[in-house]
Formats: structure tokens, sequence, C-alpha cells
């Protein structure tokens, strides 16, 4: 699958900013089911300083600088992604008891890299309410797949999606006692839950695609960024689930990048001088491109009918 991504975040205050020091999560990463086509970035008002890395994730970062006063700004990626299908997830047959022993003591870099993800962030930290909620999906003898997989159903069956009942610093434990939130508070609760019980798991960010109802065309501007969760195994690798929508990652995903938790892969983060109150939009469009390749063919054909009707008109005129 190949998607055509565009990505643009308006930034908008009510005084004058003068100074802008920032670092951006939003480049896709290479991955062996993702391949980067193509990638550009513009940012308006053009900065002084503009470098890209590799965080200590391997995310990469796009640090940039801007000295001139301004009242609004915009950040707009471009990309094209191709998406193959992931590698069926082997060795769940695991328990997730043994699974959990095994991952303390395993120092291959594999190993020793899932470790950090089973300590607490900011925002996913092991707490005895999450692991009070954990508990009925880690029965003994369940493979640690089983777990996560059930775990993630719960989540998608307790809790409702409601854009306006969290906010970014919004904490678990407040989600766990609502039962609202968006996909980046499932996330943070199934992460938080994960690790309260001893399973490494860490923050993915990214895009899903969204497919309009049948019938009605796609919205311009109307997909957003996700969140999901990624569950570690001993011996099997990571496992890509998503508890917003309850199903696993698959051709639909893109992936930004991961870590700890959304601090860590947060779009946009920085430091301003300036600027009083502010707002934020951002614009999301992820089209496949069969879409883009059919609604061009769709556009020449109408050319060419539109031309053919002028034609007949003029021989008509002649007549």
């Amino acid at each position: 699958m190949i998607y055509h991504l565009r990505h643009l975040t308006s930034f908008r205050y009510t005084q004058p900013v003068t100074f802008v020091y920032n670092t951006l999560h939003l480049k896709p990463r290479e991955l062996p089911w993702q391949k980067v086509r193509t990638f550009e970035i513009d940012i308006e008002p053009n900065p002084v300083v503009q470098t890209e890395r590799l965080d200590y994730f391997g995310n990469t970062a796009t640090f940039f600088m801007i000295q001139s006063p301004h009242d609004a700004m915009k950040v707009l990626t471009k990309s094209i992604i191709e998406i193959f299908p992931r590698p069926p997830a082997s060795g769940s047959g695991i328990p997730w008891e043994s699974a959990r022993q095994t991952m303390r003591t395993d120092t291959t870099p594999l190993g020793l890299d899932a470790y950090q993800y089973s300590f607490a962030s900011l925002y996913a930290k092991p707490l005895e309410e999450a692991r009070t909620y954990a508990l009925p999906s880690c029965r003994p003898g369940m493979t640690i797949h089983a777990v996560a997989m059930e775990l993630m159903t719960r989540i998608d069956t307790d809790f409702t999606f409601d854009p306006k009942a969290t906010t970014v610093a919004t904490p678990v434990t407040e989600v766990l006692q609502n039962r609202r939130g968006v996909c980046q508070d499932f996330a943070h609760l199934m992460v938080s839950c994960l690790r309260s019980v001893g399973i490494a798991a860490r923050y993915m960010s990214g895009y899903i695609q969204t497919v309009p109802p049948p019938g009605q065309a796609r919205l311009a501007g109307a997909d957003a960024s996700h969140a999901w969760v990624s569950v570690y195994c001993p011996q099997a690798g990571w496992l890509e689930l998503d508890p917003t929508n309850n199903q696993i990652a698959d051709e639909q995903y893109i992936t930004l990048g991961w870590g700890r938790d959304y601090q860590d892969v947060s779009p946009a983060k920085g430091v301003l001088l300036g600027g009083g109150k502010h707002t934020v939009h951002a614009q999301v469009d992820m089209i496949p491109e069969s879409e883009i390749i059919r609604a061009q063919q769709n556009r020449q054909q109408l050319q060419s009918q539109n031309q053919q009707q002028q034609q007949q008109s003029q021989q008509y005129w002649w007549l």
C-alpha cells in the first residue's frame, strides 16, 4: 500500500513571538515494513537554523529556530510512504509469567533495549490502579500475546472515545476513573497496565487511514495523528496493538516513531518568547495512491467528454 501523506500544523498567537526553539517528530521512520519514498518539510516563517538528527530512540527529530517576529507559524510536511505487510507474530506461546522473568535476564541487544520500556515514564507509570485493572487479563499460563490482546479488547469495550474529556497532561488515574479519552489516553493506559504487571510496552506515534462512509467523499484534512501500543515478547519481538480500534496494527498504519510515552515523540515541542495565548490547528490527509490515480483518471475522462461535447456543439453551429 502506498500513501500520500500531508500534515499541516498551524499556530496562531495573540501577541508577537520574537523567538522559537522547537523540535519536531514528523518524519516517518524507515522500517522493514515501511519505506519512506519522499519527505519534505516547509516551515513558515523561515528558520535561521534547521537541522535533522536521530534521537535516543532512533526517531528522526527536526530542530529549528526562528528569530523574526511573527503572530502565526506553519509547519507542513509532505511524504509518500510505502507500507508492506508486517511479519506475523511468532513465539506467542510463551506464558506471560515466563516472558516477564526472561526479559529481566535477557542481555541481548534486543532484550536490553526492550527492558527500558518496562519502567516508569512521565505519562505511563506502573500504578496500583492500572495493575488492578490489568490483572483479570493476566490469568496463569496465558501467553503474553493473549494477555495483551484481551487487555486491548477490554479497553476498547470499557472506555468511550471523547475528545473533550482529556488533555495532553491528563493522568492515567483520571482516565481510569472517568473511562473516557482519546487514542493517546488509551495508549498510555495500556502501556501503564502492562508495565504494572512487569511487561515491557512502548508508545507508538503515527497515523491510521480513515475510510469515509460508503458513498461519501473523503474530507480534506479530516484525518489526524494516532497513537497505539507495542508489546514486547522475548524470542518473538514486538506486537503492535491499537486499543482505540481493538485491532492489530497493519497496512493502515504509518509509524512516525516510538518512545516511553507521548513526551518522547510529541509532534512539536520547544520554547518561545512572547506570543500570549495561542491556538494550534492540525490538518492531516493520508490518501492511498490508488485513490489519487483514480481521481486523476476521472478528471481526464471528464475533460475528454467536455472537449467532445464542445466539438459537437461547434459542428452543429456550422450546420
